[in-house]
């Protein structure tokens, strides 16, 4: 049986990453977790700290800020599940390795298609061998447009491959307030309605 594909988006603190625990949890019980957070302080430490402690130790995590196409590869090797969280993260890790005069819309466009485009190959590749990719995202243009440039760039990319994700997604899940709504079902039902 084919695995699937599943993006989980919302806001920040709105349940997404619990959400996409829980039905990875449901989905099997040999989980690997890919990890693509960098700790550069203690805020970012005690997020991690946070996500550690809420994942059940017989989880196995693959640390992953880059390159992280080879670890859900290698993670699939041994299990039927993926859990990856996250990919706005992970695109940071990518614009924040090139000079900030050297950023612009053109180069963030390019690390979008080239990092997303190689994370969606690998899931759809182990999706044909069996295992499923849960990935996690965060919605971060709903607000203001941002004042500097690398904030602008960076909710630009993030919607670009949210989209991407998405696209290739067997379902999109968008958690709001903890609560998930399966938008690509939803979207397919409301299209059905409105040719029928």
């Amino acid at each position: 049986m084919a695995g699937k594909i599943i993006l989980v988006t919302g806001g920040a603190r709105s349940g997404k990453s619990a959400f996409a625990e829980k039905l990875a949890a449901e989905m099997g019980t040999s989980i690997g977790y890919i990890a693509t957070a960098q700790i550069y302080d203690e805020e970012m430490r005690y997020r991690v700290k946070l996500h550690r402690e809420r994942r059940p130790s017989s989880w196995q995590t693959w640390e992953a800020p880059f390159e992280a196409e080879k670890a859900i590869a290698e993670a699939a090797k041994s299990h039927k599940v993926l859990l990856f969280d996250c990919l706005t993260l992970y695109l940071s890790n990518h614009l924040c390795r090139i000079l900030y005069d050297e950023l612009n819309d053109e180069v963030a466009y390019q690390i979008v298609e080239k990092q997303m485009g190689a994370l969606v190959r690998a899931a759809q590749a182990v999706a044909e061998q069996g295992t499923s990719t849960i990935f996690v995202t965060n919605e971060v243009g709903a607000g203001i447009v941002p004042e500097n440039k690398l904030s602008r760039l960076y909710r630009d990319a993030s919607g670009l491959s949210n989209q991407r994700v998405a696209a290739a997604a067997d379902d999109v899940y968008a958690v709001i307030a903890g609560i998930p709504v399966n938008i690509k079902k939803l979207n397919a039902c409301l299209m059905q309605e409105k040719d029928g």
